[in-house]
């Protein structure tokens, strides 16, 4: 890795989590315009299933021996695509940005050596802001292969009690204790993104295992169409620093869609985080999938509010 005079690369530690935190916010603000990763992400991110972070991960000093830059490879199941986050304080560490980008390059080259696979293919996200970071991506090879969009609305004045749902339609609290209904969720959310292009199927072990860190099980919804469960919707806590519901899953089954039932989840995880106090709600939209609703999400008042481009390249293996 070549960086400029004075500069230093090394392994980060847990105890490098306040510094690298500093970093992510001055890269969320510049990117977003708002900070998007706590503590707990960084940790997280660090001790995550298939990160090692003495071989995963970098940070970069500058002269003065601030830390302005974070790099990390993910890939939270071990299988399908590789992902690449590299995160620098925009006033001090762009220049640093394309140097670790091509170290970590290297590292997804001998992830695919130590997995026996020919290459890998590996992921970077960019924001319309990120101009620079845009141009060393194409540079490196990467291209545009999809867009995510996100959507919000305010929930000021939504009243706390959910419209009736269609004939037919009942919407519930999914029952957390209840394994059959948990395999019911899993069922029906894999059957609905099977259509995806890029989704990667998690069996249900490993998808129950991966959920016990979600614990507002009260927003989390199932939809059940001539008391049959038809389709599901899962909340998550990654916008509560905004005082934001955040909708991560929203599933229907083939056969239901275009019944309401879409549209019923969504106002009963609105009324929730109405209930709860919560400002807004918003939610991201894959373009790239064949069966995204952006009609269904403007009908419940949701607008699109920002978005992010995704460059992809397939990297060879090392020694191929």
């Amino acid at each position: 890795m070549t960086l400029p005079a004075g500069w230093h690369a090394r392994r980060p530690t847990l105890d490098d989590v306040p510094a690298i935190l500093t970093v992510a916010h001055a890269a969320d603000t510049f990117a977003i315009g708002y900070p998007d990763f706590d503590a707990d992400d960084v940790r997280d991110a660090l001790t995550a299933p298939n990160v090692d972070p003495e071989r995963d991960s970098w940070v970069v000093t500058d002269p003065d021996g601030a830390l302005v830059a974070w790099a990390i490879l993910q890939n939270e199941t071990g299988t399908g695509r590789e992902f690449v986050d590299v995160l620098v304080d925009p006033d001090r560490g762009a220049e640093v940005r394309g140097p670790l980008l091509a170290r970590q390059l290297e590292r997804v080259a001998e992830r695919a050596a130590e997995r026996g696979l020919p290459a890998l293919t590996v992921r970077c996200p960019a924001y319309p802001p990120e101009r620079r970071w845009a141009a060393e991506l194409t540079d490196a090879g990467f291209k545009v292969v999809k867009r995510y969009q996100l959507m919000r609305r305010s929930l000021a004045g939504l009243p706390g009690e959910p419209p009736p749902p269609p004939p037919g339609v009942t919407v519930r609290p999914v029952r957390p204790g209840d394994e059959s209904e948990l395999r019911d969720f899993h069922r029906i959310y894999d059957t609905a993104f099977r259509d995806t292009p890029d989704y990667e199927p998690l069996p249900y072990d490993r998808w129950r295992a991966r959920i016990e860190v979600d614990p507002a099980w009260d927003e989390w919804f199932v939809a059940e169409v001539d008391g049959r469960p038809a389709g599901v919707l899962r909340s998550s806590d990654q916008a509560l620093d905004r005082n934001e519901g955040w909708v991560r899953v929203l599933a229907v089954l083939p056969g239901n869609r275009r019944r309401g039932v879409g549209a019923a989840l969504l106002s009963h995880a609105f009324a929730r985080y109405v209930e709860k106090g919560r400002e807004s709600v918003g939610l991201g939209v894959d373009l790239a999938n064949p069966t995204a609703p952006l009609s269904l999400y403007r009908s419940v008042g949701l607008r699109e509010v920002r978005w992010v481009d995704m460059y992809e390249r397939v990297v060879p293996a090392a020694g191929v």
